[in-house]
């Protein structure tokens, strides 16, 4: 055996995304990163081991701009040029590419943490070391650090270092929460096994093994989705073991899962009702797919009221979005529905409070063992959620080294620098906009070669009959004025319209009507319908526009995707009581809408203008917060541009550029986009700074396509102004830049 001592600023324990984020951020930031992980690859759950889709804010289309940005978003859009197929493997090396390139971070795989030093001091416990089990290695390291990061989903290291933690559901009484149980239990989710077919393209004989599950004579609901062609995650409800221990008792899981995969690939081979002669199994997963076991305790547990009300904690540092998304203990064999869900009108927030432990001092987690309740953990949990849990929870460990103070302390004494850091590396925070003296931008008047000042969506691409209700949303700023939407209209008729308010910045949904509108339409094709609109905000804000339905109109749609405007139909299936979906954001659908906007005509007023990159604020919130260009015409430079009275000494440009987080992506096999590269992206540009009255060359990118783009330079250089000029789009009409920040 080969004995070996580590020494590190932080350890971090998991190397699932919430782990591998965790320990790219605090790398990035300058501290020395051990990332531990006992499986050969990285990834966890969305790993070509288990593979299942990453999941998160957006909940699959669901809530509006909620895509994740920061280290998940920068996966996210890179496996989206590099494997629009989404095989499992070609994710597995983009997210080990992205640990990889971090000089400051050494990856430890196959290693197997087992043993925690701990001595106590104070009255709380504090991690010396952790020593792990390199398998295939034969060695045996310990990792020695100040700050230490369970990221491991079970919460084996909080667990061996005495961190107080739960597991099984709280009583409704604790909380208050109304889907919790009257009586407190041990019960979690289940664990789920995957599998892949494919076409095999000749017959192919499937003989089953003795174990495999009679699955009629087991029990298992016939109503589940069983269909031919379908794999991996549709099968999402092969989910067993919430009644037992998830952790000890993973191998009869496990076992359980097998026999029951088995039988439904039986059944669909050879009961002859599915056509699937041709179909061969590709892939069965060995590794189950865990949901749930150790949730620790931190200084705040968040809570289901919490996740309704969006609680806007003054400590968020990450948010999340999909659904409460508890299953039946029964998992397969289950009587009830596989899920219950229950959405929030938008995006929820995640308190730093949450991220460390309440008695292990230099203890931080990310991930599904963080402190929430059973319920809460319903959305909290899923992959994209723990992804950006894990940035923040690395960043804030980067900032204890620095600082010599632990988390709590980091709470208490550095809340504001912790957020102003996760929003310089354009982290997945909403509603925040820290004032940063450091950022020379603010300062700074800004011009532009031009701005979108009118929202103009004029080609049609086809039209919709108006035979349910449908809605536009779009920026409204603080003035009243005239809408227009292009129809076409079979009989004399009056089109109506309401303009409702959408309560939270963050959500599009209508929450209070404001005003109503009507026009008098006469028969005709391709006229455009004017309201005169008398609501006056008194801050600019989102405009939710329901359109009643009326069968003698139709409005025309566009298949050119305009920043800040969305268009959504009501779905009356979703709408019923008995739906288990009839929730404001599922009822307002964009499926089938996404990049397709209702062709309408509005004033813009300052939604678009330049002076939107320098506002605080990295995505959208109550409206675009981005400087969005007139129309560029073939082969037209658009530019913008940073000025200053006196001159400044730069040595660093961050430039944050629009990669429509409204579009929902996704790293396996749920869908596709029908493009590579986000159209809005910029993808050449140039960054010039002005000396002695002249433009001088800082830098030149063919090809980009990242959101958040860094320049530093080796020399400072003496400027009064510093400006972005913008060549080509990834295939958007207009260019579109979220921030500038410039630095000393």
């Amino acid at each position: 055996m080969r004995e070996e001592h580590q020494s590190f600023d932080i350890t971090v324990i998991g190397g699932g995304l919430a782990g591998v984020c965790a320990a790219v951020a605090a790398a990035r930031l300058g501290q020395r990163v051990a990332l531990v992980h006992n499986r050969p690859v990285l990834g966890g759950n969305s790993s070509s081991e288990v593979r299942v889709w990453v999941c998160g804010g957006t909940a699959h289309g669901v809530n509006r701009y909620a895509r994740e940005t920061g280290i998940m978003g920068e996966m996210l859009v890179e496996n989206q040029y590099r494997n629009p197929l989404g095989n499992p493997y070609l994710w597995d090396l983009v997210v080990l590419e992205t640990v990889r390139s971090e000089p400051n971070l050494s990856l430890f795989l196959n290693t197997d943490v087992y043993e925690v030093d701990v001595y106590e001091d104070g009255g709380q416990q504090v991690i010396r070391s952790v020593t792990g089990w390199m398998t295939g290695s034969e060695r045996r390291i310990m990792f020695s650090s100040d700050i230490f990061l369970d990221c491991t989903g079970d919460g084996l290291v909080g667990f061996l270092a005495g961190a107080r933690y739960r597991i099984g559901r709280e009583a409704k009484s604790e909380f208050q929460e109304d889907w919790a149980p009257l009586v407190s239990d041990d019960i979690t989710l289940g664990s789920t096994l995957l599998f892949y077919t494919k076409d095999a393209g000749e017959p192919v004989r499937f003989v089953a093994p003795s174990f495999a599950r009679d699955i009629e004579a087991a029990g298992l609901p016939m109503r589940r989705v069983i269909q031919s062609g379908d794999n991996g995650c549709h099968y999402w409800w092969i989910e067993w073991g919430g009644e037992l221990d998830t952790l000890h008792d993973n191998e009869r899981i496990r076992d359980e899962l097998w026999a029951v995969i088995y039988g439904i690939w039986d059944y669909i081979k050879n009961s002859g009702k599915f056509g699937a002669e041709r179909l061969t199994l590709e892939w069965v997963g060995s590794v189950p797919g865990k949901r749930e076991y150790r949730r620790f305790i931190g200084d705040y547990m968040l809570t289901q009221n919490d996740i309704v009300a969006q609680t806007p904690f003054n400590d968020r540092v990450a948010y999340g979005g999909w659904s409460i998304d508890l299953h039946p203990p029964q998992g397969m064999y289950a009587k009830e529905r596989g899920s219950k869900h229950r959405h929030a009108d938008g995006n929820y927030h995640i308190p730093f409070r949450a991220l460390y432990s309440v008695n292990v001092r230099n203890l931080l987690f990310a991930g599904r063992n963080i402190s929430a309740t059973h319920v809460a953990f319903g959305t909290t949990r899923v992959m994209g959620t723990c992804a950006v849990m894990g940035e923040a929870a690395g960043t804030g460990a980067a900032l204890c080294i620095q600082y010599g103070i632990r988390p709590r302390e980091l709470y208490r004494f550095r809340l504001r620098e912790l957020q102003l850091t996760l929003l310089r590396q354009d982290a997945a925070v909403l509603g925040l906009c820290v004032p940063d003296e450091q950022n020379q931008a603010q300062s700074a008047q800004v011009r532009a070669s031009s701005w979108m000042s009118r929202i103009e969506i004029t080609e049609s691409a086809g039209m919709q009959r108006l035979e349910r209700d449908a809605a536009v949303l779009l920026p409204f700023w603080t003035r009243s004025g005239k809408l227009e939407l292009l129809v076409d209209v079979e009989e004399a008729t009056k089109l109506e319209l309401e303009v409702w308010s959408t309560g939270r910045p963050e959500n599009y949904i209508p929450i209070h009507c404001e005003c109503k509108a009507a026009a008098e339409v006469q028969p005709g094709q391709k006229q455009w319908a004017a309201f005169e609109i008398p609501w006056e905000p008194e801050e600019a804000q989102n405009a939710f526009v329901i359109i009643r339905s009326n069968p003698a109109v139709a409005l025309h749609w566009s298949d050119a995707a305009f920043t800040g405007v969305l268009s959504f139909e009501w779905d009356e299936a979703a709408a019923r009581k008995d739906s288990g979906f009839d929730q404001p954001v599922v009822i307002w659908s964009q499926r089938g809408r996404v990049r397709r906007p209702f062709c309408v005509r509005s004033d813009a007023g300052t939604a678009y203008a330049p002076q939107n990159i320098i506002d605080g604020y990295n995505r959208p919130y109550g409206g675009p917060h981005s400087w969005v260009s007139e129309r560029m015409k073939d082969g037209a430079e658009e530019w913008i541009a940073l000025e200053w009275p006196k001159l400044q000494s730069v040595r660093e440009i961050q430039v944050i550029f629009n990669d429509d987080v409204n579009e929902d992506l996704i790293n396996l096999h749920h869908h596709r986009t029908p493009f590579e590269t986000i159209p809005e992206l910029v993808a050449d540009y140039r960054l010039e700074a002005r000396c002695r009255g002249s433009w001088t060359l800082l830098f030149h990118e063919a090809g980009n396509r990242k959101r958040r783009r860094v320049h530093r330079l080796e020399v400072p250089v003496s400027t009064d102004a510093v400006r972005l000029v913008i060549e080509r789009t990834n295939g958007a009409l207009s260019a579109e830049v979220v921030a500038i920040r410039v630095y000393e």
